[in-house]
C-alpha cells in the first residue's frame, strides 16, 4: 500500500468517530457557504436595482424623523417637484421618477410594486414577452415573469393589490430578480397604493454622454444634499450596508467557531487514533520510518477528514440555501455562489486539519519504538 493510500484510508478505520468529526466541521462549513451565498445575492440584487437600466446613479430621500414615509432600502419618499429640479442640473440628461413599495398578495408576502411613467419603461430594461405596456390613467399593470408564475396569472387576468383590482396587460422580463418578482404600473397608481401622492421614492439619473458622473453627483449633493442622497453603489446605503456587515460579521464568527470546534474535534479524534495505533506506529519506526514521515502521515490523515467535511458541508450549505429559496421564506433572495466563498470554506477546513493534526502528530513522533512495540 502506498503512503498516500495509507493517509486516505487510515482516518476511516473507526467510521463512527470519523463521521462525528466530519459532522461537527461540516456544520460550520455549511453555514459559511450559506451565509456567503445569501450575502453575495443581496449585494448583487441591491446593486442591480440601484443601477436599473444602466442609469448612472440614483437619488433617494433622507429619513427625517418619524413622519417620513419609509420606502425601499430604508430611504424616505420626497416631493416629486425634485424631478424637474434635478433634470435641470448641469450634466443631467434624464431624471426618471420612480415610486417603489412592497405589498402582500395571495401568494407572496413581499410583492414589489414599481410605479413609473410608461414612456420611461426602457430605463428599467423591461422586455415585454406577452401582451403590452400599461397606459397612464388606467388600472393596468404588467407583471414580471417570476411574479406571474408565483401568482399563477397571465395576460387578461386581474390581480388584487391592497384591495384594489388591476388588469394584467403584459408580462415582462428584466433580468433583475427584484423587479421580476413584482410588477410595474403607473406612477400615480403606486403613489395611491401607499397614500403618498405627489411623492417619489427614487429618481434614476442618466448623465450627458460627455459629462463626468462624479461631477454631476457632487453638483446634486452640493445643491440638494440636505434633503436628498445620491446613491451610486451599495456602499452608499447605510441600512443595506449595515445588514451586509452584520452577515459578514456572523460569517466571521461562525468561521472562528468552526475552527475552534473543528480543531478540538480533530485533536480528540486523532489523539484517540494515535493511542489505538501505538503498536503500529512502533513497528513503523522500527522498520525505518522517520519522525518527519510519521508527522506528515498523522497531519495528512487529519486534513483528509477536514477536506471530506468541507465537501459535505459545502453540498449541505447549497442544499440549505436552495430549500430556503423554494420555501419562499426569503422571496427576493437570489443566492450567488462565488469561487471566493468556496475558497474561504476550504481554507478553513485545511487550516483546521493542520491545526488539529499537529498535537496528535507530535505525540506520535515522541513514542519510543521499544515501548510502542510492547504496547498491547
Amino acid at each position: 500500500m502506498s503512503f498516500l493510500s495509507l493517509i486516505i484510508k487510515n482516518p476511516f478505520r473507526n467510521k463512527s468517530r470519523a463521521l462525528l468529526a466530519i459532522i461537527g466541521i461540516g456544520i460550520g462549513i455549511a453555514t459559511i457557504i450559506a451565509l456567503g451565498a445569501i450575502t453575495e445575492g443581496m449585494i448583487s440584487s441591491a446593486d442591480d436595482t440601484l443601477r436599473a437600466g444602466g442609469s448612472d446613479f440614483t437619488v433617494s430621500g433622507k429619513v427625517e424623523g418619524e413622519s417620513s414615509q419609509m420606502v425601499g432600502f430604508g430611504t424616505s419618499s420626497f416631493d416629486d417637484d425634485y424631478v424637474d429640479k434635478l433634470a435641470n442640473v448641469s450634466g443631467v440628461d434624464r431624471a426618471v421618477p420612480i415610486y417603489m413599495t412592497l405589498l402582500m398578495t395571495k401568494n407572496s408576502p413581499y410583492f414589489a410594486v414599481i410605479g413609473m411613467n410608461p414612456s420611461d419603461y426602457k430605463i428599467a430594461e423591461l422586455t415585454i414577452t406577452d401582451g403590452r405596456m400599461y397606459k397612464d390613467g388606467t388600472d393596468e399593470i404588467v407583471l414580471g415573469k417570476i411574479a406571474a408564475d408565483n401568482e399563477e396569472k397571465e395576460v387578461g387576468d386581474t390581480i388584487l393589490l391592497d384591495d384594489k383590482e388591476f388588469d394584467i396587460v403584459g408580462i415582462y422580463e428584466s433580468g433583475n430578480s427584484y423587479q421580476d418578482q413584482g410588477g410595474f404600473t403607473s406612477l400615480d397608481n403606486s403613489q395611491k397604493l401607499s397614500d403618498d401622492e405627489g411623492k417619489v421614492s427614487t429618481i434614476y439619473i442618466k448623465v450627458d454622454k460627455d459629462a463626468d458622473v462624479e461631477t454631476v453627483e457632487k453638483r446634486i449633493d452640493d445643491e440638494y444634499g440636505d434633503n436628498l442622497t445620491t446613491i451610486s453603489s451599495l456602499s452608499d446605503l447605510d441600512m443595506v450596508k449595515n445588514m451586509i456587515d452584520m452577515l459578514n460579521g456572523a460569517s466571521l464568527a461562525i468561521s472562528i467557531l468552526a475552527v475552534v470546534i473543528g480543531a478540538v474535534g480533530i485533536i480528540n479524534t486523532m489523539l484517540t487514533s494515535v493511542y489505538e495505533r501505538t503498536r503500529e506506529l512502533g513497528v513503523l519506526k522500527a522498520v525505518g520510518w522517520s519522525d518527519g514521515k510519521i508527522l506528515l502521515m498523522i497531519i495528512g490523515e487529519s486534513i483528509v477528514i477536514t477536506i471530506v467535511a468541507g465537501i459535505i458541508g459545502s453540498i449541505a450549505g447549497i442544499i440549505g440555501v436552495e430549500l430556503i429559496v423554494l420555501s419562499n421564506i426569503m422571496p427576493l433572495l437570489t443566492p450567488i455562489y462565488t469561487v471566493n466563498i468556496f475558497v474561504q470554506a476550504f481554507s478553513i477546513a485545511l487550516f483546521v486539519g493542520i491545526i488539529g493534526g499537529i498535537y496528535p502528530a507530535l505525540k506520535a513522533v515522541k513514542l519510543p519504538p521499544t515501548e510502542a512495540l510492547r504496547y498491547e
